[in-house]
């Protein structure tokens, strides 16, 4: 679920081989055939004879071989030795993506986010931006683990979403944003069951309020809701159980999570219904009957 969405490959083709479009086709006269050179020994001249374009093409043959890792030093080099030239500028995104390839993750938002700082105004900005946010994005890991990553991410593709609204790598942000979202209630929702299964209720009601009131969007409401009538249950206040009830079967009525609900309030001579003024029939009042003021 949290792979990469748009994948970018290198081929053994010229300068456009990626995708991008800031440097057209290769000039043909630099190359001399050094895709097929580079399967051999590499030519003994030192480094600072290679033309900036031989250096970049050296870095697309590792990357074609499989090597990211020494494909970002050659297109380092492109920097260092031509800091001003045009195959500079692409070889500082290829310089990302191929630190980004090889999970340098680090390494990736610094290149990327150089990217930025020396070329805003670049068609590849976007892209550096979007790499900038799978460098977060790629290391959500499981649900259990510190969520500091969780919210760079979310806050990166955020960027890429308002910065670069009409670019294909918006479209991709969207869908991890949502993706990312969802992934903090689950934090969430994992932490609330913690605390309900060792009887610590007002913590875990804490915890399920917060997916019901910041986290509407996601996929974990329903059972935020039904876990919130067994919580407010267990400590008697039956008003919010039965407010918590109203809501999930206004919402989710063919769920299993209301059916379980529905059971364990009319076990207890109660029913779904709104009651009492409290967070919950505040929060029944602005989504449901619309009265937010």
């Amino acid at each position: 679920m949290l792979a990469s969405g748009i994948v970018l490959s290198s081929c053994g083709g010229g300068s456009g081989s990626l995708g991008f479009g800031s440097l057209g086709g290769s000039s043909g006269g630099g190359g001399r055939g050094l895709f097929g050179a580079f399967s051999q020994p590499v030519e003994k001249k030192p480094i600072d004879q290679w033309t900036a374009e031989e250096i970049y093409k050296r870095g697309e043959y590792d990357l074609d071989r499989g090597d990211p890792s020494e494909a970002a030093k050659w297109f380092g080099e492109v920097e260092r030795l031509y800091p001003y030239s045009e195959w500079a500028k692409r070889a500082l995104i290829m310089q990302a993506f191929a630190f980004h390839k090889d999970k340098d993750y680090e390494q990736a938002r610094a290149s990327a986010q150089r990217y930025i700082d020396f070329y805003p105004a670049s068609e590849d900005a976007a892209y550096a931006q979007y790499l900038l946010a799978l460098s977060y994005y790629d290391q959500i890991d499981k649900i259990g683990r510190d969520q500091g990553l969780t919210y760079q991410a979310l806050q990166a593709l955020r960027t890429v979403i308002e910065r670069y609204p009409d670019t294909e790598y918006a479209k991709s942000a969207i869908l991890k944003f949502d993706l990312a979202f969802d992934h903090l209630a689950a934090k969430e929702m994992e932490i609330g069951r913690y605390y309900l299964k060792r009887k610590h209720y007002s913590s875990a009601i804490n915890r399920f309020r917060v997916v019901v009131e910041q986290f509407q969007t996601t996929t974990h409401v329903a059972e935020a809701l039904h876990r919130l009538v067994e919580s407010y249950l267990s400590l008697g206040l039956v008003e919010e159980a039965q407010t918590a009830g109203a809501i999930l079967g206004y919402n989710f009525q063919s769920s299993e999570w209301y059916q379980s609900s529905y059971r364990l309030l009319t076990k207890s001579g109660l029913k779904p219904e709104v009651k009492g003024n409290n967070w919950l029939s505040a929060v029944y009042r602005q989504l449901i009957k619309g009265e937010w003021l």
